[in-house]
Formats: C-alpha cells, sequence, structure tokens
C-alpha cells in the first residue's frame, strides 16, 4: 500500500533556480525509504515538500501533486498545521529546547492544550520508549536537555517528534555528526519504527542506506534518477549513473 504518491512535482526557486524537475514516485507505507545523491541533488528540498515547509522558503513555484492518503496537500486550502503533525521531520543538527528533558518531548502537546499530568506522563516515556532512550534519561527527565550526549539529544528530538504521533517520519541526515555508536542505536530505533510509521530518511551515506533501507531514490542535479527497491538499487542498478555513484566515481 502506497502512504505517498508524487506526480511529476517540480520546484523553482525565487532565484531561477529549478531544485526539482518532474518527481515521480509513490512511496509504500511502514518501509524505510532513502533519498541518496550527491549535495545539493535537491533530497533537502524534496522532504521539505513533503510537510510544506517550503511554504517558508524563497519558492517562486511548485508544481504536480503530493498525494497523502489520496489527499494533494499542495491544495492551498490545506490545514498545513495539521499536515506537519502527520508529517514530522528530524533535522541533520540537533536541536533540543531550552527546556528540560521532559519538556521537550512535552512541548508539542502542551502547546496543542494538552495539561493532563498523566496523559503528559504517558506520551513522554511512549515516546523516548520508541526513540530507544528512555532507559538512559528515565532518571534524568528533569535534567536540562543540553546535558544530553549529542547522541541522546538527537534521540530526545526524534522522541519530540514521535509524541505528536504522526503517520510519517522524516529524517534529514539525522546521523551525520553522531558517532557509531549513537549512529547504530538511531538505526536500531528506525527500524523498529518502521512497524508503525512510514519512515523516509535521508542518510549522510549510502552504507547507511544499504542497512536500513528497503526502498532507494537515487536523485541527482533535482532529477529522480532511479527508485526501487534497496536490493536492486545496490547490486543491480539499470542506470549507469546510479552505478557510478554507488561505485564511489562520484559525489
Amino acid at each position: 500500500m502506497n502512504k505517498i504518491i508524487v506526480e511529476n512535482l517540480s520546484i523553482t526557486y525565487s532565484d531561477g533556480v529549478e531544485s526539482l524537475f518532474e518527481i515521480s514516485l509513490q512511496i509504500p507505507a511502514n518501509q524505510i525509504t532513502a533519498l541518496i545523491g550527491p549535495s545539493g541533488g535537491g533530497k533537502s528540498t524534496f522532504l521539505r515538500a513533503l510537510n510544506r515547509l517550503n511554504d517558508l522558503a524563497d519558492v517562486a513555484n511548485v508544481t504536480g501533486k503530493i498525494l497523502i492518503d489520496d489527499v494533494d496537500i499542495l491544495d492551498p486550502a490545506l490545514d498545513v498545521i495539521a499536515l506537519r503533525r502527520k508529517v514530522g521531520i528530524v533535522f541533520s543538527r540537533p536541536l533540543p529546547l531550552p527546556l528540560t528533558v521532559f519538556q521537550n518531548v512535552s512541548y508539542g502537546l502542551e502547546l496543542m492544550g494538552e495539561k493532563r499530568k498523566n496523559v503528559l506522563n504517558d506520551a513522554v516515556e511512549r515516546a523516548l520508549r520508541l526513540a530507544e532512550l528512555w532507559d538512559e534519561v528515565k532518571d534524568r527527565l528533569g535534567d536540562p536537555a543540553y546535558s544530553l550526549s549529542g547522541g541522546q539529544q538527537q534521540r530526545l528530538c526524534l522522541a519530540r517528534t514521535l509524541s505528536l504521533q504522526p503517520e510519517i517520519i522524516m529524517l534529514d541526515e539525522p546521523t551525520s555528526a553522531l558517532d557509531p555508536v549513537s549512529t547504530a542505536k538511531i538505526e536500531t530505533s528506525l527500524l523498529e519504527l518502521k512497524k508503525d510509521f512510514t519512515i523516509i530518511i535521508a542518510p549522510h551515506n549510502t552504507q547507511q542506506a544499504g542497512r536500513i533501507a528497503d526502498q532507494v531514490a537515487f536523485f541527482l542535479q533535482g532529477k529522480l534518477i532511479e527508485f526501487s527497491s534497496a536490493e536492486e538499487i545496490f547490486t543491480r542498478p539499470k542506470d549507469i549513473k546510479t552505478q557510478d555513484y554507488i561505485s564511489g566515481k562520484f559525489g
């Protein structure tokens, strides 16, 4: 079952630079889809399009369709706030709020008006468990979030997204600044999370895509060169440019 269907998506920035050219692909539910390709290829722009964060950028023109559960999210009448609750994003650099560990996770719910302590407690514990962080911070919930290690802060940001119970989780190079142990913990968490969520990740290297992805999309200079199962992309790519990128000839 496809969670997201993208049809002929093109995005042009106000300076005339066209970041995406006629992108069409179908992203299955409850799988990990990885976006790979050199820097500047359009991966981040594509991610931001999926929850309308490009609305906040200097974008001149967007054409095509993005259907999530058969609803075109590019419709001007769409409730963008509701969309961003449904489609959460975690960025490459962990950005915890200047609050406690607990408050970082509960912040979104409290902003929406949830005040019941038992509901907040349950939501925070659930989100931290899903992010594979609960056992490490359950006795430190009142500590400043900035007292956590870099890897813990990144998982805290993931928990903050999970607390709002999105259906889709997007991650833009979430482990690019982390050590191998922290990276492994996030990858383990994502492999568990896909049972309940649709996950789209722009990993910081192709090796990570090979470890965790079910589907892989290769972006190059704003174009989707190839989209297939991870096994096919890494063992039987159809396009020579995909083969060259994976083999390290450029990128």
